[in-house]
């Protein structure tokens, strides 16, 4: 099983995630979108595995800056992936890739399911 994080390094969630990870046990190469990016390829892909309002951050405080900016709501996925290339801190952290699937944000239980018990 190969495991790819995607996320911020000084993000809290993320690195709960990878603690979560190392002690476990379990292998992964992390992706540092601020450092290395995002391509729109890869934003496609994750919005076709889960719905793109799971992958955008509603909540994030960069969509909340972006939003008072005047920024348009994203209404459908086109939208949402060029905010999220453009300002990639309003991409939910961390995405996990594992076995074609991803598992976002961070849940002990979700990840001990999808990780230890995958089929």
């Amino acid at each position: 099983m190969h495991l790819k994080v995607y996320g911020i390094p000084n993000c809290d969630t993320v690195k709960k995630a990878l603690l979560w990870l190392k002690k476990n046990n379990l292998e992964f190469d992390f992706h540092d979108y601020k450092k290395e990016g995002i391509s729109k390829a890869k934003l496609k892909e994750w919005c076709s595995l889960a719905r793109w309002e799971t992958v955008f951050n509603m909540r994030s405080s960069t969509w909340r800056s972006l939003a008072k900016e005047g920024a348009a709501f994203p209404g459908t996925a086109a939208h949402a992936i060029t905010l999220m290339q453009a300002n990639n801190s309003v991409i939910k952290r961390p995405i996990i890739e594992v076995n074609g699937e991803i598992i976002l944000g961070f849940d002990e239980n979700e990840y001990f399911q999808k990780l230890f018990n995958h089929s």
